[in-house]
């Protein structure tokens, strides 16, 4: 993208907001929303700049082609992007009500149900003992999405 730029090329990457585990702890990471990949405004009249330096730019593999033209993106989802990258809320590694599996520990194996985290690393699960749900605090760590 910097190489673009420094061309003159209007370049967007989107960005999102999610939960990842690092060193074992819930932390909030910003990554590219379509990793490898950023939208470019070209101008498609054919009386603008040359687009033969962008398959020469340092780090830019192909454009995005149907039929053996550039793909065309509405503007309206652009400004979506935008919006919702202003806007969102960052995702969460679990959701109250998924499947987790627990990865490790005592109850390793064992499918549950994710019902919240607290700011402590840790997570209450619902796991299902003598046939009914019991709740369960365990490291956020040890779990994994179920499937």
């Amino acid at each position: 993208m910097t190489n673009l730029n420094r061309q003159g090329f209007e370049c967007y990457i989107p960005m999102i907001k999610m939960e990842k585990m690092r060193r074992h702890k819930a932390t909030l990471v910003e990554e590219p929303m379509f990793p490898r990949y950023l939208f470019i405004r070209l101008d498609t009249s054919g009386s603008g700049p040359s687009w033969s330096p962008i398959r020469s730019t340092l780090g830019v593999s192909q454009l995005v082609r149907f039929g053996g033209q550039p793909a065309v993106v509405d503007s309206k989802l652009i400004e979506l992007l935008r919006t919702r990258e202003q806007v969102g809320q960052p995702e969460r590694l679990f959701k109250a009500g998924e499947k987790v599996v627990v990865a490790d520990g005592p109850f390793a194996g064992i499918e549950a149900i994710f019902k919240t985290a607290d700011a402590e690393s840790r997570s209450m699960i619902l796991l299902e003992m003598l046939s009914k749900p019991v709740a369960v605090r365990i490291e956020t760590a040890s779990l994994r999405r179920a499937g």
